[in-house]
């Protein structure tokens, strides 16, 4: 009989690997849309009769060009305002690797929705108009990516064509921007001028820059190192349903399972489940159809224990020397979404990788300006769109990290218990 378990070798090089999570950002009219556009048309992933739709459209329209941004601005509100309003996904992939594109919107008063759209990024696409140069707009989604944890980060200088493709225009912004970042948590960036609408440097290199000695975007997109943006050293595996199939070929299976958050896991490795604090060891490792010698994130996968110990839906299972403390009281950054304010006292639902309970604001911290990064300590509630620190306190303890370690286990949301509505979204500094 064959053997089907995979080798560690297959491990981070595999189909994970090659995924590229990024999220688009700007101010309006910085020609996001029409980017991704050019991405998908020049990477020869979009349809003839979708390039020839466009065509036709930005004929009737009166354009002298063909306007990409319609390939992505999907809603109705959109294309007739020219502008983008909630966060577009799109897809495509190329020989090196598959992308996920989360279009974001620019205004200020949708930042919820660039919230949504990249807090699962690896990277992020901020671009900026060469004519206006950095605006406020460029510098809150800087911002934003940088409490979101976003470990890339890329300042594209689109509308290089209208100023002629000066080098000192793209120097200038270059420098203003790396001046900016200094102030923020960003560990990798990369500024590059192009022109979407020409397509100089976004995939083909740019014959009016010979200045420019650096990459073109598609093929920094292609080789930026993602994987060890993971957390490989401590172990985070939420359980989120209990595989017990109860049938004559499998009458005595129960399996966990769930997606790995961090570390590595192994057969005959040394768990703890959480709260419980019940320890076993790992029996076994199984995707849909086979055995596998070893799980790591992002994969869904069930864990088999070689304990009858009981675990359920919200438990962790971590390694046992290197576990999270359960924690009641969080201390965390929010994102309001809704037009109702956050207030003290109020009450609300939390959920936490897949554990739920119910929480109570004890406390406004401050109101965080993401414009000029000024902290409002008299503030007495967040309004909509609005990011803060707060204080809260849960019913039931979280099993958490703080974000800046693991940005599964140190993210939750906030809903509305009557309307089952997500008010918030949070970012964990620490539990105690």
């Amino acid at each position: 009989m064959a053997d089907t378990t995979e080798t560690p070798v297959q491990g981070l090089a595999g189909r994970d690997a090659d995924l590229l999570r990024f999220a688009t950002a700007g101010s309006v009219d910085d020609g996001k849309s029409t980017l991704i556009g050019r991405l998908l048309l020049d990477s020869k992933s979009i349809f003839a009769d979708q390039l020839e739709a466009v065509e036709a459209t930005s004929l009737s329209k009166g354009y002298d060009y063909t306007d990409l941004a319609l390939l992505t601005d999907g809603l109705r509100s959109e294309r007739e305002q020219g502008i983008t309003i909630d966060v577009a996904y799109r897809y495509f992939a190329t020989p090196q690797r598959k992308f996920i594109i989360a279009d974001t919107p620019g205004h200020v008063q949708y930042t919820r929705n660039m919230v949504t759209g990249a807090s699962t990024a690896d990277l992020g696409l901020v671009l900026v108009d060469a004519r206006q140069g950095l605006t406020e707009q460029s510098r809150r989604h800087a911002v934003i990516l940088s409490l979101l944890r976003v470990p890339h980060l890329v300042l594209a200088v689109n509308k290089m064509d209208l100023v002629d493709y000066d080098q000192a225009t793209y120097e200038k912004i270059h420098a203003e921007f790396r001046s900016f970042a200094t102030k923020l948590n960003i560990p990798d960036l990369e500024v590059i001028p192009i022109s979407a609408l020409k397509g100089d440097n976004v995939v083909e290199r740019s014959e009016h820059m010979g200045w420019y000695s650096g990459p073109t975007l598609m093929h920094h997109l292609e080789h930026v190192h993602v994987a060890s943006d993971r957390d490989l050293v401590d172990v985070r595996f939420p359980v989120q349903y209990v595989v017990r199939p109860k049938s004559d070929e499998h009458h005595d299976y129960r399996g966990y399972a769930g997606q790995v958050a961090g570390g590595v896991l192994k057969p005959g490795d040394e768990v703890v489940v959480l709260p419980s604090g019940m320890t076993s060891k790992i029996a076994g490792i199984d995707l849909f159809d086979r055995e596998i010698s070893e799980a790591y994130p992002p994969m869904s996968v069930t864990v088999r224990l070689e304990d009858d110990v009981d675990v359920s839906r919200g438990d962790l299972i971590a390694r046992v020397n290197n576990a999270p403390q359960p924690s009641q009281d969080i201390d965390a950054m929010v994102c309001w979404m809704t037009t109702q304010p956050l207030r003290p006292r109020q009450k609300l639902s939390i959920k936490h990788t897949t554990r739920t309970a119910r929480a109570l604001v004890k406390d406004i911290q401050y109101r965080l300006d993401v414009n000029t990064l000024h902290r409002d300590q008299e503030t007495k509630e967040l309004g909509v769109n609005e990011i803060g620190r707060i204080q809260l306190r849960t019913t039931q303890p979280l099993l958490c990290d703080p974000y800046s370690k693991n940005r599964t286990t140190g993210s939750f949301i906030l809903i509305d218990e009557a309307t089952g509505v997500t008010v918030g979204a949070g970012m964990i500094n620490s539990g105690s």
